[in-house]
């Protein structure tokens, strides 16, 4: 164990923050460690818009389904897939690039990108005592968060990071076990092996559930699951997606 496996290992998300603001430098640090992360062939297919705007943070708010924390913390980053630089590059350097653009697997470039950056950004946060929580909800309504960013084409606003001083301490939520997450030399397939471990992780998250609500809340994490994804949302997503020139080839 050294400090940085604590800090990762001791992560949950955090919903209520000081209303403190944090400093340049701090949102300075944060952005420079997202950018150490990882990148694919050096493309760096990402951007990410800080907000500091109170009404800018309430809109948003209002636009990810009335999430408090949207609107009040230390600031909030937006993680964008971004290829627009790589289409000004392809201006600047006489070329075409269209086809590599518009392919699936560019858009998943840029989106991976993005994912690695934003969780270096969570641990560098978390290694100066703040806390943090992702926003998937600006996917709610990425036609009004895009316009409201005045993000351009080629780049899809991904998902939110809140980040400020904790006023909250959760309980860590468990996770799967890591013998269901990590398979050996090839995916487990042996279906009894796989639908026991599912078993065990619900009556790991039952215990949980029920400890924390003295006993009013058992369900499963597959009743969670099953429930949620049987509402299909956001299914405008491969529309707005390849509108904005991702994901066309």
């Amino acid at each position: 164990m050294n400090n940085v496996i604590d800090t990762i290992l001791s992560h949950r998300s955090i919903r209520k923050f000081e209303e403190v603001p944090l400093s340049d430098e701090q949102i300075k640090t944060i952005v420079e460690c997202a950018q150490a992360a990882s990148t694919s062939s050096f493309i760096q297919a990402y951007s990410i818009i800080g907000v500091k705007n109170p009404a800018t943070k309430q809109r948003l708010a209002e636009l990810a389904g009335n999430q408090s924390y949207v609107a009040k913390n230390g600031h909030f980053f937006v993680f964008c897939a971004d290829l627009h630089r790589h289409e000004v590059l392809a201006e600047m350097e006489g070329v075409n690039l269209d086809d590599t653009l518009e392919s699936t697997e560019k858009f998943m470039v840029a989106a991976i990108d993005a994912s690695l950056a934003a969780q270096n950004a969570v641990i560098a946060a978390e290694s100066m005592g703040l806390g943090a929580v992702y926003i998937g909800g600006l996917r709610n309504s990425l036609n009004d968060v895009s316009e409201l960013l005045k993000t351009p084409d080629r780049v899809v606003p991904l998902f939110g990071l809140a980040v400020g001083y904790p006023a909250q301490n959760p309980d860590k939520k468990p996770r799967i076990q890591p013998e269901h997450i990590y398979h050996e030399e090839a995916y487990e397939t042996d279906s009894e092996t796989y639908i026991r471990q599912i078993e065990d992780y619900n009556r790991v998250i039952s215990a949980y559930y029920r400890e924390r609500t003295e006993g009013k809340r058992t369900d499963t994490w597959t009743s969670q699951m099953a429930a949620m994804l049987s509402k299909p949302t956001r299914m405008y997503m491969k529309e707005f997606v390849e509108s904005k020139g991702f994901n066309k080839r």
